[in-house]
């Protein structure tokens, strides 16, 4: 919000009346002198009667012009000033000049939002009343980076709508990339969005639109072609509005039990499905941001926290697929069995929403163990969720790198294989 400033009334009168004549500062008393006698209607300092208007002699009329730049004069005084303007060339250019100079005092800021006012307001709000149905804490992430992005489109013309983007990945260890615009990134996540609003019983937003299979691309490239690609801002308020409902509905599901979330190849549990969603939603909007040149922060850091340790509770599981394609070290010895520890990678995430993760190498179902520890991997929080978006090549992610080679390899080519279209 901005906020109009202005020096006080004193101030700028006493710099004004360096303007009249004879000196300033005898002008403004003699303005002070008429005003009060205009106040109490004495006709000899020419005021006018009670009902007439105010009568001031041209030196006085003239050290009033910085005090009705300023907006400081009493209505009567103000009226005279603006008639004598009317008459009086070398006033109306003088008037005009102070008027400028005013408008240089008033300092412009910034009218975007402060992102962080919406938790304020909303922390504010719940000390005073808790809500009925609080948001629960896995669907924070997704209530609070959808919110963010909504703030960032809300002031965007045709021109940032059509903007280019170009959506990146990795897909089978290459990167892959995608152009769209930002109206094509927002209807990208509102029919990724809509396998969630499928598994809590909400409007899928394909409606009648039939994708050739129930995947994230597949249902997105469905929705650009019966948009006519690519898509226009219209696609904001169906988006905002599913995302409210998701929400609003996932906060009277309770702990969800045991709910899943189809994506056609694999399926999360509906936790992890908001968690996953928020994640996607902070990638895109900082590629909308970088396509429309503005600034945008990473999430907070007890949300950029469970992003990561979704990705790194997934790991496992993508390191044994990728072994069976193929695309990762067979294991040297026998399987670890279900809940022993095995040969570990410890995966330590520096700066906001950090922490350390133990990685199984040797199978999903092993527990990760420091006496097992053969690799060390260090990163930025907000990096690692960038490599397993695919915006980040896997063998430039690591800051800080010890122990077994092939085991870091394999762990960074498995967090950049997480991510998709």
């Amino acid at each position: 919000m901005s906020e109009v400033r202005s020096e006080p009334y004193d101030a700028r009168a006493g710099e004004a009346g360096e303007t009249g004549e004879g000196g300033g500062a005898g002008g403004a008393g003699e303005a002070g002198e008429a005003g009060e006698a205009a106040e109490r209607g004495h006709p000899g300092n020419g005021a006018g009667g009670p009902d007439g208007p105010l009568v001031l002699e041209h030196r006085v009329l003239k050290s009033l012009l910085g005090a009705w730049a300023l907006a400081a004069c009493s209505p009567a005084e103000a009226e005279a000033v603006e008639e004598h303007l009317g008459g009086c060339g070398p006033c109306a250019d003088e008037a005009l000049r102070l008027r400028e100079a005013v408008g240089l005092l008033q300092r412009p800021e910034s009218l975007d939002l402060d992102p962080g006012l919406r938790t304020r307001v909303l922390e504010s709000c719940l000390e005073r009343r808790p809500p009925r149905i609080p948001v629960p804490e896995w669907a924070a992430a997704y209530d609070a980076e959808t919110a963010r992005l909504d703030a960032l489109l809300q002031d965007f013309g045709d021109a940032e709508w059509h903007a280019p983007v170009r959506l990146r990945w990795y897909e089978a260890d290459e990167a892959s990339t995608r152009r769209t615009t930002v109206a094509g990134v927002i209807a990208h996540l509102l029919t990724v969005d809509g396998l969630v609003a499928v598994a809590l019983g909400l409007e899928d937003p394909l409606g009648d639109v039939r994708a050739e299979r129930p995947t994230p691309a597949a249902r997105t490239e469905a929705y650009w072609r019966a948009a006519h690609f690519p898509p226009t801002r219209s696609v904001r308020a169906p988006w905002r509005e599913q995302s409210h409902h998701l929400v609003r509905t996932a906060s009277f599901t309770g702990g969800a039990g045991r709910m899943t979330v189809s994506y056609g190849d694999f399926e999360l549990p509906l936790h992890d499905a908001m968690l996953d969603r928020a994640f996607e939603c902070w990638v895109h909007a900082e590629d909308i941001a970088e396509a429309v040149d503005y600034p945008y922060d990473p999430p907070s850091g007890r949300h950029l926290h469970g992003m990561v340790d979704l990705a790194a509770r997934m790991l496992p599981v993508v390191l044994e697929a990728r072994r069976r394609s193929g695309l990762a070290s067979p294991v040297e010895r026998r399987l670890v069995a279900a809940g022993e520890p095995g040969r570990s990678l410890r995966l330590e995430i520096e700066g906001s929403g950090g922490g350390e993760w133990l990685i199984p190498l040797d199978s999903p179902a092993a527990k990760g163990s420091v006496e097992h520890e053969v690799a060390h991997v260090a990163l930025d929080g907000a990096e690692f969720c960038r490599l397993a978006a695919g915006h980040v090549p896997p063998q430039e992610a690591a800051v800080g790198q010890e122990g077994d080679r092939e085991a870091i390899r394999d762990v960074l080519l498995a967090a950049a294989s997480l991510s998709r279209m």
